[in-house]
């Protein structure tokens, strides 16, 4: 099947835990940013546009801190940093294999990256640039799901992409239920009343409520991402309006 509009611009949400060494083990590992820089190079080297928001997970865990007293507005100010730091590295990675990327933060950080403007992040974008978005909305009480949202909306997205390590999105958890049943697609009601856990549900409503339409595929298969944008209906699951 073809894609019903050409993609021009995409906003790619990556979790922190993608950056993680392995499961349940925080840090960075380089060689899973260089697997996701050549994942995100192979979209642009396709002329499409890229922004990115990227989690903190793999460094921070704020309600795990909240659990043990933490306010919870320190807690998420904290995880912010940690989208940062991830933001760098990844830029990092991606400038090592020749795109020329660039980091804006929601907080002010000038030493290290770009304030947030909008017209800005657009203009790099315009110019060839793949363009990182971290400190989440620069707001506690926020996900980086809905920061990914927000952002996707401002820059004009046709698609906002989830990436995970699960090939789309399913009616149960693939991981204990043998028989969960994968969709090809599904509507942004159905995902909420469902209670999927695809994205938080204020970032599900901003998308449903703009029309944008969310892709949920496995970074991790090679070439998934590339071939989803291309055009392959097959791959992942889609979440749009009735």
């Amino acid at each position: 099947m073809e894609q019903e509009q050409q993609i021009k611009r995409v906003l790619l949400k990556i979790s922190g835990e993608a950056l993680a060494p392995s499961a349940g083990v925080a840090g960075i590992d380089p060689t899973s940013a260089n697997f996701i820089a050549e994942r995100i190079k192979e979209v642009f080297d396709l002329g499409i546009d890229v922004g990115i928001v990227i989690g903190g997970g793999n460094l921070w865990r704020g309600r795990d801190q909240m659990a043990n007293g933490m306010d919870r507005a320190n807690a998420d100010y904290i995880g912010m940093l940690a989208t940062v730091m991830n933001a760098l590295t990844l830029m990092d990675a991606l400038e090592a294999i020749g795109v020329v990327t660039r980091v804006q933060t929601a907080i002010g950080m000038q030493s290290v990256a770009e304030p947030y403007i909008r017209r800005r992040a657009i203009r790099h974008m315009e110019k060839g640039r793949v363009v990182i978005f971290g400190g989440g909305t620069g707001n506690p009480y926020f996900s980086t799901d809905t920061a990914a949202a927000l952002r996707a909306m401002e820059i004009g997205a046709d698609v906002l992409i989830k990436a995970t390590k699960v090939d789309g999105v399913y009616d149960m958890d693939p991981k204990t239920n043998p028989s969960a049943v994968k969709f090809e697609s599904i509507t942004f009601i159905e995902a909420l009343q469902r209670r999927l856990n695809v994205m938080d549900s204020p970032a599900l409503s901003l998308c449903m409520e703009n029309n944008l339409p969310v892709l949920v595929l496995n970074l991790w298969e090679e070439h998934a991402l590339k071939n989803a944008i291309s055009g392959d209906m097959s791959i992942g699951t889609w979440i749009r309006g009735d």
